[in-house]
C-alpha cells in the first residue's frame, strides 16, 4: 500500500481549490486498496475544518477522523497573522514524519499543496528521504501575487516558491501555464515537473427543479430560475468582486446577481463605501452553500456565470461552472483561456467591459445559450473529468 500524506489544504469540502481537490481525490480513491491517504486539516482559525458538515465521518482518537477512508488529522494553529499558514504546514509536516516513524511506514509520498515553507523545507525533505519517501509539491498559482498580502509577505512567498521548487522531488502543476512559468523562472534548478489538472463533472444535480430544498433556498434568497447571474468563490480582492459588482450595477439587466461567497467584513465595508452596493437590490449576497447537489442545481439554473479569478491555476469553481452553467463570462487571463477555450465569453477590467458583456449576454436567445452549454460540457468531458484526473494521480503514485 502506498501512503500519501497531503499537506496544505485547510480541510476537505470547504470553498477553495485545494479543499475541493482533496475531497474529490479521496472520494474517487476511497475503495482503492493500493492507496492510503493521510490529510492535514486546520483545527481552528480562518477556514477551519468542521467535519460535522460532512456525511460519513467516523471520529478517531487524538483529534482525527476517517472520511472517504482517509485518515484526517487536525492541527491547531496559533493566531500569528500571515505566519499561520507557515506554522500550519510545518506542524503538519512534522506530524507526517512522526506518524511514519511511529507506524513503521516506509517510502511515503508527502504531497505539499502551495509553496509556503521554502526557507524551512530542506531539513524535512532530508528526513522524508531517510524514510525512503519523496516530496511532491503543487506550486499553486502565484501566491506572491495575491492582493491580500503586504509587500514584505509577498516577497517572502516569492522566495519560498523558489526554494520549494529547488527542493521538491516532483512539481505537480495543475495548469500548463504554471508548468511553463516554473521552467522559465527556475530553469537553473532543472525542476522535475508534470501536469495534472483539477477535475469536474457534467452530470446533472440529483435535485429536480421542484425539489423542496431548492425551491425553499430560492424563495429565501428571492431568486428565480434563469433570472440571475451567479458567482461562487472566496470573497477576496484577487477574485475581482469589486470590478464585477461595479460593472453589474452599471448594466441594464433586470436580472439579479447572486453572490455565493465567504465573509470578509473589510472587503464588504470597502465595497459599500465605494459602490453603495446595498442601494442596488439586484446585487444579492446569499451566503455560503456547502450542499454540493444544491450548489450544482443553483449553477444549472443560473442565466450566466461570472468568474473573476485572476491568480491561480485551474480553478475548481470555473470547472464546475463549465460543467453546469450554459453561459460563462470569464476574466481574460491565461489560466481561464487555457481551461475554457471557445466555450466561454471573456472580459477585461477595463471600464465598461463587463457592463457591455452583460448587456450583450442578456440578449442571447435560448439556442445561443444552449450552444455555449454544449461546448462547455464538451470541454469538461474531454479534458477535466474527475475520473481521469484521479486515474492520473494513481499512475503518479504507483
Amino acid at each position: 500500500m502506498q501512503h500519501i500524506f497531503i499537506i496544505g489544504s485547510k480541510g476537505l469540502g470547504n470553498y477553495g481549490g485545494y479543499e475541493t481537490f482533496v475531497d474529490k481525490l479521496t472520494e474517487y480513491h476511497q475503495h482503492d486498496t493500493d492507496i492510503k491517504y493521510h490529510i492535514a486539516c486546520k483545527a481552528n482559525g480562518d477556514g477551519f475544518m468542521d467535519e460535522s458538515k460532512l456525511d460519513g465521518v467516523t471520529p478517531l482518537p487524538d483529534n482525527c477522523f476517517l472520511y472517504h477512508n482517509a485518515h484526517c488529522f487536525k492541527v491547531t494553529v496559533p493566531n500569528i497573522g500571515p505566519a499561520q499558514a507557515i506554522y500550519y504546514d510545518i506542524a503538519s509536516l512534522k506530524y507526517c514524519i512522526d506518524y511514519c516513524k511511529a507506524n513503521s511506514i516506509s517510502n511515503p509520498i508527502v504531497y505539499i499543496l502551495a509553496c509556503r515553507i521554502g526557507p524551512f523545507i530542506r531539513k524535512y525533505v532530508k528526513q522524508i528521504h531517510s524514510l525512503g519517501g519523496k516530496v511532491y509539491v503543487n506550486p499553486d498559482g502565484h501566491e506572491w501575487m495575491r492582493g491580500k498580502w503586504s509587500k514584505p509577505v509577498r516577497k517572502y512567498w516569492k522566495i519560498s516558491e523558489q526554494l520549494m521548487v529547488k527542493q521538491a522531488d516532483l512539481l505537480v502543476c495543475d495548469s500548463v501555464n504554471i508548468e511553463k512559468y516554473i521552467h522559465k523562472e527556475y530553469g537553473k534548478y532543472d525542476p522535475n515537473t508534470t501536469f495534472i489538472a483539477y477535475g469536474s463533472d457534467i452530470r446533472k444535480s440529483v435535485l429536480s427543479d421542484d425539489d423542496p430544498k431548492y425551491v425553499k433556498w430560492m424563495a429565501e434568497k428571492r431568486l428565480k430560475p434563469n433570472q440571475y447571474y451567479l458567482v461562487v468563490g472566496r470573497f477576496v480582492p484577487e477574485n475581482n468582486y469589486e470590478t464585477m459588482i461595479r460593472e453589474f450595477m452599471k448594466s441594464d439587466t433586470d436580472k439579479d446577481f447572486a453572490i455565493i461567497t465567504t465573509t470578509n467584513e473589510k472587503l464588504m465595508q470597502h465595497l459599500e463605501h465605494d459602490l453603495h452596493v446595498s442601494m442596488d437590490k439586484r446585487v444579492k449576497f446569499v451566503g455560503t452553500v456547502y450542499d454540493q447537489e444544491l450548489l450544482k442545481k443553483i449553477r444549472e439554473n443560473a442565466f450566466a456565470y461570472l468568474h473573476g479569478h485572476e491568480v491561480g491555476g485551474t480553478n475548481p469553481s470555473l470547472l464546475e461552472a463549465l460543467g453546469s452553467t450554459k453561459v460563462n463570462l470569464l476574466l481574460d487571463v491565461g489560466f481561464n483561456r487555457e481551461v475554457a477555450g471557445d466555450a466561454a465569453r471573456y472580459w477585461t477590467k477595463e471600464e465598461g467591459c463587463v457592463c457591455s458583456l452583460i448587456n450583450e449576454t442578456d440578449k442571447l436567445d435560448e439556442n445561443q445559450r444552449n450552444e455555449y452549454g454544449i461546448r462547455a460540457q464538451a470541454r469538461i468531458a474531454d479534458a477535466y473529468s474527475w475520473q481521469s484526473i484521479c486515474d492520473k494521480y494513481k499512475q503518479l503514485y504507483i
